[in-house]
């Protein structure tokens, strides 16, 4: 195949996969964009495998044999409460690779630059390996916390901004020294000890991180994942990884930030350490000044939807680990047949990973025109009779808008107490993932169903 059927296909290719991430940004297009980015991918790979620089077909194809297998069996065994950790394993091996990748690129022996373009491509292959091994181990410690390998709550270590900005000043004296250096061992050994302060950077950086804000985590790695394979495009210089993985690092980065604002905090205060850090004693002392909290039962929940004119489900994690979502759209159904509508509320950083509960809403075939934001649908709450919240804590907290002294202060929520009646759907009294008590338990209108959130929408199911 031609230089220039290569270069069309990579246009083409890219154009696919812009496609998809804008299908990427409605419900109703999202199964669109996915077919399209599937299409420029296998496009790119087929333009890849085709070029000149390929000359032997047996380990490639090898390779991509036990991918495609590994990758079938992953897709069908995963369940979408495990997406989150999936999605942070993947950007492991996206950092892994442009680790890998810029060392083979920096010992190929028929590479061979001079002056201005060796300095260049010095710096592309420094900044590549930076990059990934950052992601790296940044996704593994992502991956632990996400799965309760390791704790969700920050782990704060002392002075732990110093060592961070004397990592990077290390890692900038380092490059100086790759860039300058006369003989192979101290270039080497730079990139080698940069490499491993880069290994430590990613783990600090994701462990100091609290448990509410693993969702915006995982959109940061997905953002260093991208700008890792553009590093890695720019040393092979491969038009077409630089183009995606800027694709990836800038939608990533946009992503992130619209979280960070959904939470009212600054990227920057995520990075040095997440939410539910520290509680205070005012905070802790909140249970006390709300009184006692109060249980319901499914018959008398049942009651108030079938008296209700108007009806908000708050979907949280706690549906998703239940995989009651199916049911809960059986229970919508019900509710409508009545003519008794009903409204889906999603919080931005609902669930562990941006767009979780709006995946399982579709999954389970619910209407998209029900399915709301949380500036959309903040207002209705006081016009609405019962609002049922299933599995969902931190983003239905008025701690986050009444106390100054909270971890979340400050955190747009969903206020829910707003409505005439609250069931709150819950196994225990226990904190959500931030560590953070909530005040909404016991106020006067909120009741607490206790039990298996599954267990809870069947029965509820059962008696409509």
């Amino acid at each position: 195949m031609t230089e220039g059927i290569i270069t069309a296909a990579y246009i083409i290719a890219s154009i696919l996969f812009i496609l998809g991430l804008g299908g990427l940004s409605r419900q109703e297009s999202a199964r669109r964009g996915n077919i399209y980015a599937m299409l420029g991918m296998f496009i790119a790979i087929s333009a890849t495998i085709l070029g000149s620089q390929v000359t032997s077909y047996g380990v490639i194809f090898s390779a991509m044999i036990i991918g495609i297998l590994v990758g079938m069996y992953v897709a069908k065994k995963i369940e979408m409460t495990g997406m989150p950790q999936l999605v942070a394993m993947l950007h492991s091996f996206v950092g892994m690779a442009a680790v890998l990748i810029g060392f083979s690129t920096y010992l190929d022996p028929s590479s061979h630059f001079s002056g201005v373009e060796k300095t260049i491509h010095d710096v592309e292959i420094y900044l590549g390996i930076f990059i990934g091994a950052v992601t790296f181990t940044g996704s593994l410690v992502a991956f632990g916390k996400l799965q309760g390998m390791l704790s969700g709550k920050a782990i704060l270590l002392p002075a732990r901004h110093w060592m961070n900005a004397l990592m990077l000043l290390v890692s900038i004296y380092l490059l100086i020294i790759f860039i300058n250096a006369q003989s192979s061992t101290m270039t080497i050994s730079s990139l080698l000890f940069m490499t491993f302060i880069a290994l430590l950077f990613g783990i600090h950086m994701v462990i100091s991180i609290g448990g509410a804000d693993m969702p915006v985590v995982v959109s940061m790695l997905n953002s260093y994942s991208g700008w890792a394979a553009a590093a890695t495009g720019f040393m092979l210089s491969n038009d077409l990884l630089i183009i995606t993985g800027a694709l990836v690092g800038s939608s990533g980065a946009i992503l992130s930030y619209i979280m960070c604002r959904a939470m009212n905090r600054s990227f920057i205060s995520v990075i040095a350490g997440g939410f539910g850090t520290t509680v205070s004693s005012s905070s802790n002392n909140k249970e006390v000044e709300h009184g006692e909290a109060l249980s319901t039962t499914v018959e008398e929940t049942v009651q108030l939807l079938q008296n209700a004119k108007k009806v908000i489900i708050v979907p949280g994690y706690g549906m998703a680990v239940a995989r009651a979502q199916h049911i809960v759209s059986d229970i919508v159904k019900k509710l409508q047949h009545q003519d008794i509508p009903v409204l889906f509320a999603i919080h931005p950083v609902a669930g562990r990973l941006p767009g979780h509960m709006n995946v399982l809403l579709a999954e389970a075939k619910v209407p998209y025109d029900i399915v709301l934001e949380m500036d959309e649908i903040n207002e209705d709450f006081s016009k609405t009779d019962i609002v049922l919240v299933i599995g969902a804590n931190d983003i239905v907290n008025p701690g986050a808008l009444d106390d100054p002294t909270s971890p979340i202060a400050g955190m747009p929520v969903l206020e829910v107490w707003e409505a005439k009646h609250v069931i709150v759907m819950k196994r225990s009294m226990a904190t959500g993932y931030s560590g953070v008590d909530n005040p909404l338990f016991y106020k006067e209108n909120t009741r607490l169903l206790f039990g298996d959130a599954k267990e809870s929408v069947e029965a509820i199911l059962s008696q409509l």
